[in-house]
């Protein structure tokens, strides 16, 4: 690319438009009709949710962020200017009222887990792939960014001394060395069936796997106990907090926040190899493992114990390396993941004919030996396309559910034991098909696509769907879950079109920021994601290319298109070859920059390879049209700043 001028192709061969290119074109318009209609449902006319008066304790703000999340990512990709309207309403709406119902204080969760923080700031991340330039949402991005950096004395979350964020309890409000009774009140039912969170507490059964939160008698135990082992120190938990800084990052350019993320990976990792590998799951204010657990580096917060396991190791691990390589270029901070996933398989064991491994430590041991999930290693040999993390996925046997293609029924867990947070299912499928296998997953994946938008509508349209019907003043457990229900009904889903469009899987859902191997901008009209009528289909990945085809589905109008090498500028596109039916070079193009234009005749289409170098630039989320590094932040009265 030479200075602001960007290279472009013209494409004039006119192609009957294949059956995924007019699936793509029509499930744009369907979830276009489809976020209109979820809002009319649910958002009252001043972006507030339909809901009750009060919503006691610490959990909650992230439920209806998430329920909303993807009316912003869907104008990404190429959904309607009146989806990202509707977001942008309902995300100052949602920050407004659960300011009001006391979860959220200076516009960010006053206090919780990063396992939620995680999952409600995925929106907040969103926003930032649509409009780099605009004041609120950078402010908001930088001064969240210095609650994890040591730089916000009212949020004194990180101790830059010891390298570690204090409590895995943290937010606006700072880090939070004691857990009230009033802030786990709306999860006492539902952890009743959850294992304890510690074998020794009074009056609990740890063997029988369940711990009677809702028990009166039981729950200061549980609390007391939570508050002296839990409360205090790091856990990996907190590594998602890397998202939000890299997001940072990416509006700025502020080389603080890129050491900041290499500064506290580096951390973890420095604490995983002094703990003979596996990463500890809890670290003392000291700095010192196992500080409250009598030495013990397992039983810390959402660690190897309780709840969840690994899930709540691995995932963490792999939002942390993946911020750091991409602020990087340095994939050697991958090797945490990659050390963690092979820890774990190198403890398996044979069963019935399967290899399993470990996912839960307890004070006796390794336990919970279940199949490997193949979704992590997907995203590592994602980020790195190394041929050894491509073994790594490889190696696990994976059962034939995950190999289906799967229509989620509900965001969380499926009948199968199946993760479907986000009612994203198929990365299994997508892996697949991105290395040759399955040709015909771009259309199968978008009829699912468009059953699970027809299931979510039909849910959404039914009486169960009327949210005055979840309005009650009771704390019930079916009051308490009516937090979940945007997410349950939301039609806006569309993992199979992003997967196809970009060249990537769906973000991890607990906090990880969307990576891709390509974007789009509407030239034309100067906005992100593909122009009407535009369809594009990545199949085919490599270290050094991918394979791209486009197509404008008009038969009346000319489309330009803008393809950027990543979800963040990050890759250079260095050539452009573009490909007959055989599969053979008709045209070299030199790039040597981040951005290509194609204009697409009506009626025509186009194969292109993209020769690329990965992480050859400093990610943001700069536009062809404008860097978001050149916007001044507002400054406030001193002694009066947000």
């Amino acid at each position: 690319m030479n200075g602001n001028i960007i290279p472009r192709l013209e494409a004039k061969e006119r192609r009957v438009p294949p059956a995924w290119a007019l699936l793509e074109r029509r499930l744009f318009d369907a979830l276009n009709d489809a976020a209109v209609e979820f809002a009319k449902r649910y958002v009252r006319p001043d972006g507030t949710l339909i809901w009750r008066k009060d919503w006691p304790g610490m959990d909650g703000s992230d439920d209806p962020y998430e329920g909303f999340m993807y009316l912003s990512l869907l104008y990404t990709l190429g959904g309607s200017e009146e989806s990202y309207r509707l977001a942008r309403e309902v995300y100052e709406g949602i920050t407004w009222q659960w300011t009001e119902y006391g979860q959220i204080h200076r516009e960010f969760d006053a206090y919780y887990d990063w396992m939620h923080h995680g999952e409600g700031y995925l929106f907040f991340y969103f926003l930032g792939l649509n409009d780099p330039a605009s004041p609120r949402d950078r402010q908001r991005a930088v001064r969240f960014a210095k609650m994890y950096t040591g730089e916000d004395p009212a949020a004194p979350n990180y101790d830059p001394e010891r390298k570690l964020i204090r409590s895995p309890i943290n937010g606006s409000r700072g880090p939070r060395f004691e857990m009230s009774a009033e802030d786990w009140s709306t999860h006492r039912d539902v952890l009743d069936d959850y294992p304890a969170p510690f074998e020794d507490i009074p009056g609990v059964d740890f063997a029988s796997g369940k711990c009677p939160w809702s028990d009166d008698a039981v729950y200061p135990h549980i609390l007391r106990i939570m508050n002296e082992r839990m409360a205090k120190g790091d856990v990996p938990l907190n590594l998602n907090a890397t998202s939000l800084v890299a997001h940072a990052y990416m509006y700025t350019g502020d080389e603080s926040l890129r050491r900041w993320v290499e500064e506290y990976v580096t951390a973890w990792a420095e604490r995983a190899k002094a703990n003979g590998g596996v990463i500890p799951d809890n670290v003392g204010l000291s700095g010192k493992i196992g500080e409250y657990m009598d030495g013990k580096w397992w039983g810390g917060y959402y660690g190897w114990r309780w709840p969840h396991g690994f899930l709540t190791i691995i995932e963490p691990v792999l939002n942390g390396t993946m911020n750091a390589a991409l602020l990087t270029g340095d994939p050697t901070y991958l090797e945490l993941a990659r050390a963690q996933i092979d820890e774990m398989w190198n403890r398996g064991r044979e069963e019935g004919g399967q290899w399993v491994v470990p996912h839960k430590h307890y004070d006796a041991g390794w336990t919970d030996y279940k199949p490997a999930n193949p979704l992590y290693p997907i995203y590592l040999w994602y980020a790195s396309m190394a041929d050894e993390d491509l073994a790594r996925v490889l190696r696990v046997d994976v059962p034939e559910h995950s190999r289906d293609i799967d229509v989620p029924s509900r965001s969380g867990t499926g009948p199968n034991g199946k993760n479907t947070k986000h009612f994203n299912a198929n990365w299994m499928p997508w892996f697949q098909f991105i290395r040759g296998e399955r040709p015909d997953y771009p259309e199968r994946i978008l009829e699912a696509n468009f059953e699970v938008l027809h299931r979510q509508l039909a849910k959404l349209r039914s009486p169960e769907g009327d949210p005055k019907r979840w309005t009650t003043d009771g704390f019930s457990v079916e009051d308490i879950s009516s937090i979940h229900k945007w997410q349950e009904y939301c039609p806006v889903y569309f993992e199979g079109l992003l997967q196809l469009t970009l060249g990537a899987p769906m973000h991890l859902s607990h906090g990880g920021l969307q990576h891709a191997r390509v974007r789009y901008f509407d030239a034309d009209r100067k906005r992100p994601g593909l122009p009407a009528d535009v369809a594009a289909l990545v199949d085919e990945l490599g270290a050094d290319f991918a394979r791209l085809h486009l197509v404008n589905v008009s038969t009346t109008e000319s489309r330009e298109t803008i393809i950027q090498g990543g979800s963040f500028g990050e890759h250079r596109i260095d050539a452009v070859e573009t490909l007959n039916a055989a599969g053979e070079v008709t045209e070299r193009t030199e790039v040597g920059g981040k951005y290509v234009a194609v204009l697409l005749q009506p009626g025509a289409g186009v194969t292109l390879r993209l020769r690329m170098t990965r992480y050859a630039y400093r990610p943001s989320y700069d536009t062809p049209w404008r860097r978001s590094a050149d916007e001044a932040l507002l400054a406030g009265r001193p002694g009066y700043e947000a």
